[in-house]
């Protein structure tokens, strides 16, 4: 099913992306940064066409510990799919909404996430970069959603898609961050692209900057935010041949438009 929920996370999943490990390990509940995001995978997995994948998911709703679901489902914030599904259930929104976004459902391999992330932590930078490079994906996974800032910008660069996926999920993630993101040359093209999506973030002019006048962001995004750069900018961008022609184009129009009126 489809719970309502959006984050570069959670849409991976829902693409169907992801790999049968990575799907098992976030079917036992250990692969979520928050709350929400834990119980959304669960729903999208619990269809799983892989039935080792939709029993282990079936099987984690049925250890979620009652009373703080029904006080998660209390929550302004929770979809109603989210909440209609429960209800069917038998499970209702009940006592005092829970502010706190941790996991409903703490796991083995959640615990093992915070050695990953001690192990990394307190090393020089080539040194960190050096043993992200040595860890598994998911590991990098839970480092990405549970380390530090440092480790953020190493593993947005990762290869490996639904790394940078987890990154951008992450709770510890900051709208400074982001805009560095939006304008590194050396991502994936899909975190520009989640990142020129997100409404919340494109309300920070830098980050709208930084992805127009990134060469490596899809066109679309590009021409898209446009229209938000100031003159300066623009006239940045009209003699700058790193970005693609049709946006040098675009901003040429626009400062002869200027010039004109």
């Amino acid at each position: 099913m489809d719970p309502g929920v959006r984050s570069p996370l959670v849409d991976f999943f829902r693409r169907g992306e992801v790999a049968r490990d990575v799907r098992l390990i976030a079917a036992r509940g250990a692969l979520a940064p928050r709350a929400l995001e834990q119980l959304a995978l669960l729903l999208i997995l619990k269809d799983d066409a892989d039935p080792d994948v939709a029993r282990a998911a079936q099987d984690t709703i049925a250890r979620l510990p009652r009373a703080a679901l029904e006080a998660f489902l209390h929550r302004s914030d929770v979809p109603a799919e989210m909440r209609d599904y429960f209800a069917a259930e038998g499970v209702m929104p009940a006592g005092q909404p829970t502010e706190s976004d941790e996991p409903l459902l703490e796991t083995v391999e959640e615990g093992e996430a915070a050695d990953a992330v001690s192990e990394a932590a307190g090393t020089s930078e080539e040194a960190a970069e050096k043993h992200i490079s040595l860890l598994s994906v998911m590991e990098k996974m839970k480092l990405a959603m549970r380390g530090t800032r440092e480790q953020r910008a190493v593993l947005i660069r990762d290869p490996n898609r639904i790394v940078a996926a987890a990154v951008l999920s992450s709770p510890k993630l900051t709208e400074t961050e982001v805009e560095s993101f939006a304008r590194m040359a050396n991502v994936a093209e899909e975190v520009l692209r989640v990142i020129g999506s997100n409404r919340q973030w494109t309300k920070n002019y830098g980050v709208v900057a930084g992805l127009v006048r990134n060469p490596k962001t899809p066109l679309s995004i590009s021409m898209n935010l446009l229209p938000r750069i100031n003159d300066r900018d623009i006239r940045m961008l009209a003699v700058d041949r790193n970005v693609p022609e049709p946006l040098r184009i675009a901003a040429r129009k626009r400062l002869s438009a200027h010039r004109a009126g």
